[in-house]
């Protein structure tokens, strides 16, 4: 039974179109003010608090990045939302998917080269707050607008991939440094240079000396944005669970941010199955 709190079924496709305008414009670099279209949209709607209006684009996000698609950084995912919500998403990108499908490819394949200089000593940030909550995937079937999964497509991308490792290399030379280790810092290996089936992309050196299996994923979203991994980078998360890091490379594409978290993929992350394999 709807309550006079709930959001109208114009009201979810007024804000809806609101936010996909202003992430048209954010996937090609166009500059946009999210307080004037609130403003804007706030005539439109029934007396809804700022507060309302941020927590419905956030819920927007939320499904955004659960239908595999890029979403607006400034609104970090919510994803408590009704299922109304994410199907008016749905309808809304199926109606302007000729419009919005250049530009999903455009962010999946596009790399900015000019981040400019990285102060390594700022980059570090705390992981996400739920990253150490593991739970079992829900057995269920979910409607797509697309067959791609852009943020798969993104982190696929191999120009980004290897500017991120570079990065990471950069800043493991200057960690090691740092900490009086600069032999160390002489010895880091690109492995996934030479051997992209290894299960981990860069090998480096722990404080007290053992070898740190380094697995580098990039994006040029927020550190909110799931990750994709191989079955072979789980089994080496899990054969060498003390010396394995992940190293997230997030806001890539304007001034790079990174988290690192230590152990196998079920200690940090929840995983979801995404795709099977069939024998006969």
């Amino acid at each position: 039974m709807p309550t006079p709190n709930d959001w109208t079924s114009t009201e979810v496709e007024l804000i809806i179109a609101d936010y996909f305008s202003m992430l048209e414009k954010e996937l090609i670099g166009v500059d946009y003010n999210k307080t004037s279209h609130r403003r804007m949209l706030k005539l439109l709607l029934n007396n809804r608090s700022d507060g309302s209006i941020e927590f419905k684009h956030q819920n927007i996000s939320a499904v955004l990045i659960k239908l595999g698609l890029p979403f607006i950084k400034g609104y970090k995912s919510k994803p408590n939302y009704q299922q109304i919500l994410e199907n008016k998403v749905i309808t809304y990108i199926v109606n302007q998917k000729t419009i919005l499908e250049p530009k999903f490819i455009q962010f999946a394949e596009s790399v900015n080269s000019n981040i400019g200089q990285v102060k390594y000593n700022e980059i570090l940030e705390v992981p996400p707050d739920n990253s150490s909550v593991v739970s079992e995937p829900e057995i269920a079937y979910e409607r797509k607008p697309f067959k791609i999964n852009y943020l798969e497509r993104e982190q696929s991308n191999l120009s980004l991939g290897k500017k991120g490792e570079l990065l990471i290399i950069d800043y493991e030379k200057w960690r090691l440094t740092q900490s009086g280790k600069e032999s160390w810092a002489d010895k880091i290996e690109w492995v996934a240079e030479y051997d992209d089936g290894a299960g981990f992309d860069i090998l480096s050196k722990n404080p007290n000396g053992s070898d740190r299996y380094i697995e580098v994923k990039t994006t040029k979203l927020t550190k909110e944005t799931p990750i994709f991994f191989s079955k072979n980078e789980y089994e080496y998360s899990v054969d060498k669970t003390e010396d394995y890091h992940l190293y997230r490379l997030f806001n890539f594409s304007d001034s790079p941010k990174l988290f690192i978290v230590n152990g196998s993929f079920d200690q940090f992350c929840r995983k979801e199955a995404i795709q099977f394999k069939g024998y006969f």
